[in-house]
């Protein structure tokens, strides 16, 4: 078999294995072999097809690494649920500010941010979610 297959073949073993990791690192390291196959399709050393394919595994990782670094630190990890409505059911502790919210059909644990405790029924916004409890406001901000 000759060499550019089996730099196919690995390339496209790691993309495909790709598909249960969800990271991207086995993505460009399969794409880095790919690179390698068409080094070696156009009958270079397996030395060049080696640093080609290093050279696009590592550009490749640094690239992604800091993408997942820029996306952890914008932020865009925050809850789908921030900004979502929900109803107050009951209270556990109005003084603590803890109370039992209807969401999606559930009861959750809340804490309530306001200092006016709001009644039974209130219409409140998630703020944040931290764990199992919702952190909720009657002002909307997402």
């Amino acid at each position: 078999m000759e060499g550019y297959l089996w730099w196919a073949i690995a390339g496209m073993t790691l993309i495909i294995a790709e598909l249960l990791t969800g990271t991207f690192y086995l993505l460009v390291i399969g794409v880095a072999g790919l690179a390698g196959a068409a080094v070696s399709y156009l009958n270079y050393s397996l030395g060049v097809q080696a640093v080609v394919a290093a050279a696009v595994a590592t550009i490749g990782v640094v690239l992604v690494n800091r993408y997942r670094v820029t996306q952890s630190k914008s932020g865009s990890g925050a809850s789908l649920d921030v900004g979502q409505s929900v109803v107050l059911d009951s209270w556990v502790n109005k003084k603590d500010g803890l109370a039992r919210v209807r969401y999606r059909n559930a009861l959750w644990d809340a804490k309530i941010l306001d200092e006016q405790a709001p009644e039974v029924g209130s219409a409140l916004y998630i703020r944040n979610v931290e764990g199992n409890t919702l952190h909720v406001s009657k002002t909307f901000a997402a």
